[in-house]
């Protein structure tokens, strides 16, 4: 039989559309040519599975070989299709049953010796491969990932060989399971995340943390060099609580895109924290080819920006839309895509240039023009957005001198995971993802918490925006001393967490 179709899947942003890989031989002077929009990798594939063949003893046929990845106007990328192209031509020469290639998905990049590489988007693949009846055969080494979306029946082969004793019932593969470290929940409870015992002082900076933690609220800390703030942010994710099955798997997609998910940290929240030299496209996403930025791979997790004003003020604002949608979508004179970004954000920043704006010892230097400029960096758009803004100041030297005495994490994160559990029995999400109506349901202040609200306002002269996060950041403070109504102490501290802007 000359025709050959073999079933995969390609990657479109975070979908997995169906591509069908056509091969068709005819007699002529010998050639290998690939059509349906395949970029460079894919091309390159002719000599990976020319060679591949060669090397499992397999007959390259001579003749006009044609390779059409259908549908034809959707870009094809990566060395994915090494696999079905090799398996289709062995199909359409007659050296391997076409029929048996029907009951499968493939996908897997082939060495020079027919080893099978791994790949990345294996699970985006795998979830998008639930609804169509088929198994999947995958590298060995993306088998365990992709059985995570356990919908499908995977197979993982660490060679071309194998898939072909498979596929001729000589020696089956075996079906892989999600990998041990998921199933066990190692590593899912912070183990090897930094401890917040370890820092010293700045209480009122870690009960930010604490509420942050607690209801998924951004927090900006703003104090000189040298007195925490990085080590208190890299302590948040350690006060997370795991992340459900459905949030721990759009974690993991995205991450699968980019070949940097660790199955051990399958219900962790992820953690990034790009250079301030980072382009936006590092940030939100870009290219040619749509690939996730930092935002996406940060989703269901954290994203910490340290020297905040020393990012690019484009970059930043492009953090606008993000920080409410909870998506990020990439248009391109060729391609759209759009990736899941719904990330806790955290950031640091010094107080001037120098770092030392109202330091006692009269260390800054800077003018009040420069101080100003340099706050100016961020807009009053992107700073309405952070629901916690606190000064972290310098510590004394007996402060740092005393062994280090606070809560563990674990502690704090075993308040955190209550707070949150209310927050879940009583809307179903976060409390910093409430819309405008279920503010008004769920975080109505008392009598007296109202007043100190409207007072407070006027005074600080809050936007809508920032005065709906005043209220979020109160329901939070609530949902930790376990009231069910937000009363004026937890209006009050509510309202310290956004004076920093306003001085």
């Amino acid at each position: 039989m000359p025709l050959a179709i073999v079933h995969s899947r390609g990657l479109d942003g975070l979908s997995a559309p169906q591509v069908a890989v056509e091969v068709h031989l005819a007699g002529g002077l010998p050639s290998f040519t690939l059509v349906g929009l395949p970029d460079t990798e894919v091309k390159e594939a002719r000599d990976r599975v020319r060679a591949a063949l060669q090397n499992g003893g397999f007959d390259f046929p001579a003749k006009r070989i044609t390779v059409n990845l259908a549908p034809a106007d959707l870009p094809k990328e990566s060395g994915r299709f090494d696999l079905p192209i090799a398996l289709g031509i062995l199909a359409a020469s007659g050296q391997l049953p076409a029929p048996a290639l029907a009951d499968y998905e493939f996908a897997g990049e082939l060495s020079l010796s027919g080893e099978l590489r791994p790949i990345r988007g294996a699970l985006a693949m795998a979830l998008a491969a639930g609804d169509c009846g088929r198994s999947f055969i995958l590298p060995a080494g993306n088998a365990g990932e992709a059985a995570l979306a356990g919908t499908v029946r995977v197979l993982g082969a660490s060679s071309l060989l194998g898939v072909c004793a498979h596929l001729t019932g000589r020696e089956a593969l075996a079906e892989s399971a999600a990998h041990a470290a998921v199933e066990s929940g190692e590593g899912n409870e912070g183990a090897e995340l930094p401890d917040l015992a370890d820092v010293r002082g700045q209480t009122q900076a870690k009960r930010a943390l604490e509420i942050a933690a607690a209801g998924a609220h951004s927090l900006l800390l703003a104090g000189p060099p040298g007195t925490g703030k990085s080590m208190l942010a890299s302590r948040l994710p350690g006060l997370l609580p795991p992340l459900s099955q459905e949030a721990a798997l759009a974690s993991a997609a995205v991450l699968s895109l980019a070949g940097q998910f660790r199955p051990a940290r399958f219900r962790q929240p992820a953690w990034r924290a790009p250079h301030h030299t980072s382009s936006a496209a590092a940030l939100v996403g870009g290219g040619a080819v749509p690939r996730p930025g930092e935002i996406s791979l940060a989703h269901e997790g954290v994203l910490f920006l340290d020297e905040l004003p020393e990012f690019d003020r484009r970059v930043l604002e492009a953090l606008r839309e993000p920080l409410e949608s909870g998506r990020i979508h990439i248009s391109r004179a060729a391609r759209q895509a759009e990736f899941p970004a719904r990330f806790q954000l955290v950031a640091a920043m010094n107080p001037c240039p120098c770092g030392y704006h109202g330091d006692a010892g009269g260390r800054c230097r800077c003018t009040p023009d420069q101080v100003q400029r340099y706050r100016a960096r961020l807009s009053g758009p992107l700073l309405d957005r952070l629901d916690l803004q606190l000064e972290v100041p310098a510590l004394p030297a007996d402060v740092l001198q005393r062994a280090a005495d606070g809560e563990s994490s674990a502690t704090v994160r075993a308040r955190v995971t209550e707070a949150r559990e209310r927050q879940l029995a009583r809307q179903g999400k976060p409390n910093a993802r409430l819309s405008t109506k279920e503010i008004d349901r769920h975080c109505a202040p008392d009598e007296a918490g109202a007043a100190l609200l409207k007072q407070a306002a006027a005074r600080l002269a809050l936007s809508a925006r920032a005065y709906h996060r005043t209220l979020k950041v109160a329901r939070t403070i609530a949902d930790l001393a376990a009231s069910p109504a937000i009363q004026s102490p937890h209006i009050a501290e509510a309202v310290q967490y956004r004076r920093f802007a306003k001085d």
